[in-house]
């Protein structure tokens, strides 16, 4: 066994004393959370405003910034790396795993299949914060099915917050009505979802326009491109779109089985929405966020989620050969430009032919993960499939 030698052990006591100094002073410990330092279109420099802006109305806030360092920076802590994405990503993923950090703030996360992100924004003409249900990734590929899910998610994410009875409503989209009587059955057999009405004069569970820019419920359930959309004009509306201002970013990630807080922000928001994004990312760990949406789902399923779920599903899924998954391998490489309704029968494609592959959701819509040495291969498959 190798001794410590005296300068090693006076830095572990050094360090050790710190963080009590450090604990005292914010009348607590510390909470770290991960921010991407690199990758923003506005700068390097507007990422760490905003981490500095979020230490400043947190106490106790820590954020740890990971990627090259940036000069004028020094009282953030930093996990120094290349400015090379997958080198960032693969040391915030690192940092999540071993717990040097609770959660994570990033401009880009490929999501499996079945996690997405519940983001949060100020709404305009009330001044009442509303959850988004969902921003990023994709709960299920069918429609509505994604919806009923992001219901469950968006009031476990709110209870996570601090809210004791979120008022849940559903955006008048395609789909809205038969996601709310899916809803509605699993309320009735003991799921508890305060639904929430219209400002409207009729009122009603369907959101419309005017709602969402009221804030007329907590939590506003949609489909996650549609929420995408809410969150950027939500953002940008005052800036003509080319710098997010407001709100909290497209929020952190929830899914079933899901370990991790990753929170996401796009490479057009600016200090104030990187800030609400790690405060928002802070309150989620300390809310226990993927303990809280294990229980939620967990009550969902015991009040009948599967059976519910299982009559809204087409039948075109009956009768699908199954195919059996090649042996597992890293997935480096991403394939765009596949639906996101075919993204599974793409995956099997390729399985069908001995390629390993794993379907995920990027930032701008569903991607096939493969290893690099197949690439090209899986992408021939794909395209001669018709899948892109």
């Amino acid at each position: 066994m190798k001794t410590m030698t005296g300068t090693e052990t006076r830095r572990i006591i050094g360090d050790a004393l710190r963080e009590i100094v450090e604990s005292a002073k914010s009348g607590g410990p510390r909470t770290r959370v991960g921010l991407m330092a690199s990758g923003s279109e506005l700068g390097p420099e507007e990422l760490a405003r905003g981490a500095v802006a979020a230490q400043e109305a947190r106490p106790g806030l820590e954020v740890v910034m990971i990627g090259p360092r940036i000069e004028g920076f020094d009282r953030l802590r930093w996990i120094e790396t290349p400015d090379c994405e997958e080198d960032i990503s693969r040391a915030m993923e690192s940092a999540l795993k071993e717990g040097n950090i609770c959660a994570a703030v990033a401009l880009h996360y490929p999501f499996p299949l079945g996690v997405t992100t519940i983001g949060r924004v100020m709404t305009p003409a009330r001044g009442r914060p509303m959850f988004i249900a969902s921003t990023t990734g994709t709960t299920a590929t069918d429609r509505i099915e994604a919806m009923v899910r992001n219901a469950v998610y968006g009031i476990a994410t709110a209870k996570a917050l601090g809210l004791a009875e979120p008022t849940v409503g559903i955006l008048n989209i395609d789909g809205a009505q038969t996601a709310f009587r899916a809803l509605q059955k699993l309320h009735d057999k003991g799921f508890p979802i305060s639904f929430g009405s219209s400002v409207r004069k009729d009122g009603g569970t369907l959101l419309r326009g005017n709602d969402i820019l009221a804030g007329a419920v907590d939590v506003c359930v949609t489909d996650t491109l549609t929420g995408n959309v809410l969150i950027k004009m939500f953002s940008a509306f005052t800036t003509g779109g080319g710098y997010e201002a407001t709100g909290w970013g497209y929020g952190p990630s929830v899914g079933s089985g899901w370990p991790f807080i990753v929170s996401i922000i796009s490479r057009a928001s600016g200090a104030p929405v990187i800030a609400g994004a790690l405060l928002f990312s802070a309150a989620a760990a300390a809310g226990s966020l993927p303990e809280r949406v294990a229980e939620y789902l967990a009550f969902a399923e015991r009040c009948g989620l599967s059976d519910i779920l299982a009559d809204l599903r087409p039948s075109r899924h009956e009768g699908i050969e199954e195919v059996k998954m090649p042996p597992k391998e890293p997935t480096e490489d991403e394939i765009h430009g596949v639906d996101v309704l075919s993204i599974e029968d793409a995956v099997k494609a390729l399985w069908k032919r001995g390629l390993y592959a794993e379907s995920a959701m990027g930032c701008t819509g569903p991607v096939v993960k493969v290893p690099s040495r197949i690439l090209k291969e899986a992408e021939e498959v794909l395209r001669s499939d018709g899948y892109i």
